[in-house]
């Protein structure tokens, strides 16, 4: 990237932010025509090396950016390498990590207005208020040193483009701010209030007491099955949305509850080279800022490319020199919600181990751009931040979570994890490591292994976590377990391993971690894909990751009536021969989509009382095929003509709805057309400025859905708002030959040509090098720069 702007007045583009393939079919590189390599550009001379001078530096750092964007920084120390790591991100994505840091800091209402005045207040209330030096000084002291430096670098860019407004990102300048100057003691003591599942314990328990705990299981059934036990003195009839407070969900999610992520590892048994694959595609969502920026860190010990979350120091996924490694979410339940009785004289005390406590209480003040400061108490009992208070019912909800501990800053883990050599040194980088993951590795020596990685809390008196619990000390928590407990594997004889949010608990397994796991679609279809494939290679993971096949669909269209209603024949044919391939350009597939949103609604309308629908925004696909295949009383006293009904007008209603959104022509329906992917400002519906100076990306449509490998969430409307947005695909020990995508692209800067370059890329599937030795760099450089001490 440059540090050329365009004139603001310039018209800018948004910001960052079938054939029959059934299920146990192998896939092969070659049936995904639109998965290719991208080849190599001629040779070119090295392009002249720009020198900028810095403070904080021991010696020089070269940075070579190649032709995706991706920055190869080449330091003398480890601390310089992540460094050039901090100044290259603030050069790429400025506005982006400073709108973080804001965030984290509790700014935002100061930069942005009223609106983000609750966002404040969460903020200051996660706070970690414990010892931040000692917090600092139980950190290794390379990794502390190489935070330090990923900071010096970042606040280095912010003295550069503070000297020369001119380098300002465009929304710095429309608003009139200045990028804050980073500290580490404020990123350790900058803390998240992670709701976690208290949702769902709230749920559960204002069902049970509506003698309606049974509904539970076609909304969020345990995985693995447990029993629900409420615990000793909670009284259910009490517990409201309300006790969820500052929690409390603003909107309901129009695609159920979708984050993961894809991974898998092949060991070298199973590959067309002899050498392990690793492949991992985080779901995040899409329409905002990027959640990843790739860079390539070097220097003497230190050698790791891959994908990391601007504003946090090192790679999240990607390779060293000696391994490969991704991750997806691993679930651990960290967060549960305590009920407190307050005094009835005085209710800034709670009941806690048989005594009345004092909360401790803060007084904070928000300053809210163009209006009066906002002032605000804070209190916090034994159990963590007190989300909700209400005096005149003599209730308080208390949430404790992972990130309010000792240790759980999450700002180290991804260094101490980069400057590992190999899989115990990993385990030892796991100790800073608090959120919850499953960890996949494999080495140049054909290695592969997986274990569950995150902090655990362990709970007194029997306390699961699936229901709120009376904070009077009885199932407050007590420690954590220990990573010796944490399920994992090495060298598994299948050859391979896989995760996709599904429960991957071993069937003994005794510690509680979590009820929480997805459905398995995703994993199902990768365990049939990889268990045909013995000479698997970095094509077939590429390929797999673009796997668009929906077994729900295919169910769906196997339960369609031999002799429908004629209103509904028209939609029965077009989808009687359809694969349930989730194609962009599959008519049957919108339909599918139009259809099974309205059957969804259709049956939530039968199964879950009127009084219960605001638990309830979707039912489980699982759930709702299980209904549909084994229709029973619930559907009337004629269970198999009432499925028909419901089914045929479904059909009707898509068929209605695709007419309204595609037009008359069904030949012309195409599922990308409704399932279309933009990417907006994160302020452009605030600040009209921003909107004119950002408009949208409009990135076309796409394929998939949450069941498909190639994950994209649908969104309400139809639309695409998460998903894969990275990609990797590593050869281990081959490494230029791995492959990686990160949408849109690497800038946050519309000047740069890597503000939208991997869009189109993404759309259609296409990998891009992932190029990591000095020499294939050095061939496909397109910018060279120079940070000199000062």
């Amino acid at each position: 990237m440059t540090d050329a702007r365009l004139p603001l007045k310039i018209t800018r583009r948004a910001l960052l932010l079938g054939g029959v393939a059934m299920a146990a079919t192998p896939l092969r590189a070659q049936d995904v025509p639109f998965v290719s390599i991208q080849p190599s550009a001629p040779p070119v001379p090295p392009p002249l090396p720009r020198r900028v001078r810095l403070k904080g530096l021991s010696a020089a750092i070269e940075i070579v950016d190649d032709r995706w964007g991706v920055p190869h920084i080449r330091a003398a120390t480890k601390a310089d390498a992540f460094f050039g790591q901090g100044w290259v991100v603030a050069r790429d994505r400025l506005f982006q990590i400073d709108y973080d840091y804001r965030r984290r800091m509790g700014r935002l209402a100061e930069a942005f207005g009223a609106d983000f005045v609750d966002s404040d207040i969460r903020a200051a209330l996660a706070r970690f208020r414990g010892d931040v030096d000692g917090e600092l000084r139980a950190v290794p002291d390379e990794v502390r040193a190489c935070a330090e430096a990923y900071v010096a670098g970042i606040n280095a860019r912010i003295e550069q483009v503070s000297a020369d407004p001119a380098l300002l990102p465009a929304e710095h300048a429309i608003l009139g701010l200045k990028p804050l100057r980073w500290s580490l003691a404020d990123l350790v003591a900058a803390r998240e209030l992670v709701a976690g599942n208290v949702g769902d314990e709230v749920r559960r328990a204002r069902l049970s007491a509506m003698k309606r705990l049974d509904l539970d299981a076609l909304i969020a059934p345990p995985r693995p099955d447990h029993a629900i036990r409420f615990p000793d003195g909670l009284d259910i009839e009490a517990v409201t949305a309300a006790d969820l407070g500052l929690l409390a969900p603003r909107t309901p999610e129009a695609d159920g509850s979708p984050d993961g992520s894809n991974a898998w590892t092949v060991a070298p048994s199973r590959t067309a080279t002899g050498r392990p694959i690793l492949a991992n595609d985080p779901h995040l969502s899409i329409g905002g800022f990027a959640p990843r920026h790739v860079a390539h860190l070097s220097a003497p010990g230190l050698d790791v490319i891959g994908g990391g979350a601007p504003g946090l120091p090192g790679i999240m996924q990607g390779h060293t020199d000696r391994f490969a490694f991704g991750r997806t979410n691993g679930h651990i339940d960290q967060s549960d919600l305590y009920v407190l009785e307050l005094n009835p004289v005085d209710p800034e005390r709670y009941w806690h181990r048989a005594r009345w406590k004092t909360f401790d209480r803060q007084d904070v003040t928000i300053r809210v751009r163009g209006e009066e400061p906002r002032k605000r108490v804070l209190r916090h009992a034994v159990q963590g931040p007190v989300i909700a208070h209400d005096p005149k019912t003599r209730r308080a909800s208390a949430l404790a979570n992972i990130a309010q501990q000792p240790g759980a800053s999450g700002i180290f883990a991804m260094i101490a994890i980069n400057l590992a050599r190999d899989w115990a040194g990993l385990r030892a980088a796991f100790r800073h490591h608090p959120s919850p993951a499953n960890f996949h590795y494999a080495d140049v020596d054909g290695h592969i292994a997986w274990s569950i990685i995150g902090f655990a809390p362990r709970r007194r008196g029997g306390h699961d976590g699936m229901v709120p619990a009376p904070g009077d000390g009885r199932y407050d928590w007590e420690g954590r377990l220990s990573l010796d407990q944490m399920p994992s594997i090495t060298d598994p004889e299948s050859g391979w391993m896989a995760s996709a949010n599904q429960n991957n608990l071993p069937a003994d397994y005794k510690p509680t971690l979590s009820h929480d796991f997805s459905e398995p679609w995703r994993y199902d279809r990768i365990t049939a894909v990889l268990k045909n494939q013995t000479r698997h290679s970095v094509a077939d993971s590429a390929a797999l990751m673009q796997d668009l096949s929906s077994a729900p669909a295919r169910r769906f269209v196997a339960m369609l009536p031999a002799d429908p209603a004629p209103a509904a024949r028209e939609a029965v044919e077009m989808l009687r021969g359809w694969d349930g391939t989730m194609a962009a350009d599959s008519g049957p597939a919108a339909l599918f989509a139009l259809s099974w949103a309205d059957l969804e609604q259709r049956l939530l309308n039968i199964v879950v009382p009127l009084d219960a629908r605001d638990m309830a925004s979707h039912l489980e696909t699982g759930v709702m095929l299980a209904i549909l295949e084994q229709p029973d009383k619930r559907l009337g006293p004629n269970p198999t003509g009432s499925r028909d009904l419901i089914v045929a007008m479904a059909l009707i209603a898509g068929w209605a709805e695709a007419v309204r959104r595609m037009g008359p022509e069904p030949a012309l329906w195409r599922w990308g057309t409704i399932h279309d992917v933009r990417v907006e400002h994160p302020l452009a519906a605030r600040f009209p400025a921003i909107a004119a100076a950002f408009p949208a990306i409009e990135a076309g449509g796409s394929g998939g859905n949450r069941h498909t490998v190639n994950a994209r969430w649908v969104a309400s409307d139809m639309g695409v708002s998460g998903g894969a947005s990275y990609l990797q695909a590593i050869d281990v020990g081959g490494w230029d030959d791995s492959l990686f995508l990160n949408f849109p692209g690497q800038s946050g800067d519309p000047a740069s040509p890597h503000y939208r370059d991997q869009v189109q890329p993404w759309i259609e599937g296409r990998m891009l090098p992932l190029i990591f030795s000095r020499e294939r760099v050095d061939t496909e450089a397109t910018a060279r720069t120079i940070l000199d001490p000062r």
